[in-house]
């Protein structure tokens, strides 16, 4: 293992995992190659059922699947300190299984950099002005949103084509990206 790391190899098999407070989308690759990817749901009424929700379910996947190495986006600024703070909640479930089912090779990766690895960068100025001028009768808030929604339909698209395959949902096709993004930097996740 320490060779691996030393030499910025990337594991045999990766799981790369986009979670939120009430779900994982995840996608495993072996050998380079997509091999399974989806999205499991959380139950739960609380934030606590859904922590103890996600522990359980996330160590069935990966006694499920041999995995040696796990990407997972790193979380991002967020407007709501209790999102924030239920996010770290799932997340510290979703690693203590992870470390359980024996995976220790474990990294993230921020949003902005695995999307513009696949040629979705964040938009420029100009860029805004544009889509605001196509636009010009809607408000900041349904602006954003809109780009919020094409930004997901082209990471999407990338995947589909890329992978040949025919995910709508976008928190998969998100997990999915972020596995092609770990295929070719899994290096740097391990310094």
């Amino acid at each position: 293992m320490i060779v691996k790391i030393l030499k910025g190899l990337s594991p045999k098999t990766i799981c790369s995992i986009d979670a939120s407070t009430n779900s994982l989308a995840f996608a495993i690759f072996t050998d380079k190659k997509l091999m399974v990817n989806g999205k499991i749901k959380f139950d739960g009424n609380t934030i606590y059922q859904k922590v103890g929700d996600a522990y359980a379910k996330t160590r069935a996947l990966f006694n499920m699947y041999s995995i040696d190495g796990v990407v997972i986006e790193h979380t991002i600024f967020i407007n709501s300190p209790k999102t924030a703070a239920d996010l770290a909640l799932v997340q510290g479930a979703i690693l203590s299984a992870l470390w359980e089912s024996g995976v220790s090779e474990i990294g993230s990766v921020s949003p902005i950099t695995w999307q513009s690895y696949i040629g979705n960068k964040k938009p420029t100025k100009e860029d805004r002005i544009a889509l605001k001028a196509q636009h010009p009768d809607k408000s900041d808030s349904w602006l954003k949103n809109y780009e919020r929604s094409l930004r997901k339909e082209k990471t999407i698209r990338f995947v589909n084509i890329n992978y040949d395959r025919e995910i709508s949902d976008n928190d998969v096709a998100d997990a999915v990206a972020i596995g092609h993004w770990a295929l070719d930097n899994w290096g740097k996740l391990t310094k």
